[in-house]
């Protein structure tokens, strides 16, 4: 089950990352994280008050948000901060490069994922999952050499290192899921209304502060109705991502893989909306990410 979980999560990141791109075209990517998160936040606010009033119907539909202590409210703010700078770096590159190139390199994550889960957690990984493994990573190798024809150089472009930044510590969140999920029994709605209201305080306090060290230079912000819509799906994608983690029998490195096939809406879905350059070669390596994705999976 929790695979078919990890496919649905899967599905809402991709429609996610395609209204991520729309929002923050030619806008004030800071600003547009803000919404998105305060967009999440009161999405999940209902939650948190229905809990309070309305205790039984709420954990009768796995909704109920727990009463945590200190020491848990100091680890959800330290996820927090890792996914809070992970957004920032990747929000940042999303606005400066093709979607068809942020969302390959970001399906990397399995690549420090795998490391991870390996020497954190013990999992061990088969023959069929390490072919998978490596032939993700080359298929991402494959897509920079076709970034380059869009005039996008990999070694000189600081924004393909912001979006190597985020795709790192966004790995280092996932691997962080699995301990707040299974060691510290956190049920999906609580982790997810306190994650999103500590991250929209970290980035309101960005915000501020960088508004206020370019006062000179502001950013135009215009309002989307996309912006709202990447928060609510973000929500909905780590429902069901975090219900996965909780069956005991999950795999962070699997499905950390699992949630890469959302790349088959971005790069296919997206070229053609956001009308990008060489598609049908990135058909190629797409190809190869699923084949890996395919391989973990059979495996």
């Amino acid at each position: 089950m929790w695979m078919y979980l990890g496919l649905l999560a899967a599905l809402f990141l991709g429609l996610h990352n395609l209204c991520k791109k729309h929002a923050v075209q030619n806008n004030d990517a800071f600003l547009v994280l803000l919404g998105t998160i305060t967009a999440g936040f009161l999405l999940l606010l209902p939650l948190y008050f229905g809990s309070k009033f309305f205790p039984d119907d709420l954990k009768a539909v796995h909704l109920f948000v727990n009463e945590i202590n200190l020491k848990t409210h100091g680890f959800i703010v330290i996820k927090s901060m890792i996914m809070a700078s992970s957004w920032v770096l990747a929000y940042q590159a999303l606005k400066h490069l093709p979607i068809t190139i942020v969302t390959p390199i970001r399906s990397a994550g399995p690549f420090f994922t795998f490391i991870g889960a390996i020497l954190i957690y013990q999992e061990r990984p088969n023959i069929w999952q390490w072919i998978g493994f490596f032939l993700i990573i080359f298929s991402v190798f494959l897509y920079s050499r076709i970034g380059k024809k869009e005039g996008i150089n990999f070694k000189s472009n600081k924004w393909i290192y912001a979006i190597i930044g985020a795709t790192f510590l966004g790995a280092s969140s996932g691997l962080y899921d699995k301990f707040l999920i299974q060691s510290l029994n956190l049920n999906p709605p609580t982790l997810q209304f306190w994650f999103c209201t500590y991250t929209m305080i970290i980035i309101a306090i960005i915000v501020l502060v960088t508004k206020t060290a370019k006062s000179s230079k502001k950013s135009a912000f215009k309002f989307r109705w996309t912006i709202p819509l990447v928060g609510i799906l973000l929500q909905a994608a780590d429902y069901f991502y975090f219900k996965a983690l909780q069956d005991p029998d999950a795999l962070i490195m699997l499905l950390s893989a699992i949630k890469r096939s959302q790349i088959l809406i971005a790069v296919v879905v997206g070229g053609i909306i956001f009308k990008e350059q060489y598609k049908r070669k990135k058909l190629v390596p797409l190809a190869g990410i699923l084949i890996g994705v395919f391989l973990i999976l059979y495996s």
